[in-house]
C-alpha cells in the first residue's frame, strides 16, 4: 500500500476498483488479500463474523491497523467505531445498511477519515441521493444480496437494476465517483463475474466488491480500457484541437458528450495501468 493511501484516503477510496472483504476473525489472511493486488482491503467485522468471534475480530483488526496493515474496516457495532479511532492503518469505514445522513456524518467525524455507505436496503436505496451528500462520505456502495432479501426478489442483473441505476444518479448527482457494484457470490465462475462486472460498468458503477481473491485480476482487466478504446478517445481528443467547428472522428460527429466520454476512457486507463 502507497504512502498516498493514508495521506489521502479519500482519493486512494474513490480512485479503487477492487474492493476485497477478508473476515475479521481471518488475521492470517490479511496479508494474503494485500498480496492479490487489489486496490482496497475490507476487513470485516459485520456477517462474515460469527457473534462469539466479534470481540478476538475486533482485537485482531486493530492490533493489525496499529502495525503495518492498511484497510477499510466494516463496522458490525457502536464498539467497532470507538475501537478504530486514531489507527493509524484505517483507510476509511464501511457503514452497512445505511439510510441515515446522520449516522454516517458522526462515523466520519468520530474516526476522522471517510465512509463507505453500503445501501442494502429499500430504505436506503430511496435515501441514496441524501445519504451521498454527506460530508465524509467517499462513494456508494450496492449490498444487492441484502436488498434482495429486503424486498423479497432475486439477485440478478435484471430486478436489480433500478436500485443500482438509482446508487449511479445519486453518486453522479452529489459529486462522487460511480458506486461500487456488489458481490459476485459465485468464486469459481468466471464468466459471470465477467458478466456482472461489464454490466456494472455499462450503468456507470466505477467498482466492485469481492469476496476471493481470485476475482481482483478480472475486476482489473474489465475496468482498464481496451487499447482500441484508448486509442480512440486518443483520436477525439485530438481532434478538437484544431478549432473546428465541426469535427468527425470515424465518421462520426465529435460534439461535447463525445469528448466527455473520451475524457473519462483516457482517466480510466490513467488509474488503470
Amino acid at each position: 500500500m502507497s504512502p498516498l493511501s493514508i495521506q489521502d484516503p479519500v482519493t486512494t477510496l474513490q480512485s479503487a476498483r477492487s474492493f476485497l472483504f477478508v473476515p475479521g476473525d481471518r488475521p492470517e489472511r490479511f496479508s494474503k488479500a494485500v498480496a492479490s493486488g487489489t486496490d482496497v482491503v475490507i476487513v470485516d467485522l459485520e456477517d462474515a463474523v460469527s457473534t462469539q468471534n466479534k470481540d478476538s475480530a475486533l482485537q485482531a483488526v486493530t492490533a493489525w491497523l496499529s502495525g503495518t496493515g492498511h484497510a477499510v474496516v466494516r463496522i458490525g457495532r457502536d464498539k467497532d467505531v470507538e475501537a478504530l479511532i486514531g489507527l493509524p492503518g484505517l483507510l476509511g469505514v464501511m457503514v452497512p445498511k445505511a439510510e441515515i445522513p446522520g449516522g454516517l456524518l458522526r462515523i466520519s467525524e468520530a474516526v476522522e477519515r471517510p465512509v463507505i455507505a453500503l445501501i442494502e436496503s429499500a430504505s436506503g436505496v430511496l435515501a441514496a441521493n441524501s445519504l451521498a451528500s454527506v460530508p465524509g462520505v467517499a462513494r456508494l456502495a450496492f449490498g444487492e444480496l441484502d436488498l434482495a432479501a429486503d424486498i423479497a426478489a432475486q439477485p440478478n442483473q435484471r430486478s436489480m437494476l433500478l436500485a443500482r441505476s438509482l446508487l449511479v444518479l445519486a453518486s453522479r448527482s452529489q459529486g462522487l465517483p460511480g458506486p461500487l457494484d456488489g458481490v459476485t457470490a459465485k468464486l469459481d465462475d468466471d464468466s459471470m463475474l465477467n458478466e456482472d462486472l461489464h454490466a456494472a460498468l455499462e450503468l456507470g458503477m466505477s467498482g466492485k466488491l469481492l469476496v476471493h481473491p481470485r476475482q481482483v485480476g478480472i475486476t482489473h482487466s474489465v475496468f482498464r480500457p481496451s487499447d482500441e478504446e484508448v486509442k480512440w478517445a486518443q483520436r477525439v481528443v485530438e481532434s478538437v484541437k484544431g478549432g473546428q467547428a465541426v469535427v468527425k472522428v470515424d465518421g462520426v460527429m465529435v460534439d461535447a458528450p463525445v469528448l466527455l466520454r473520451a475524457q473519462a476512457i483516457l482517466a480510466r486507463a490513467a488509474c488503470n495501468p
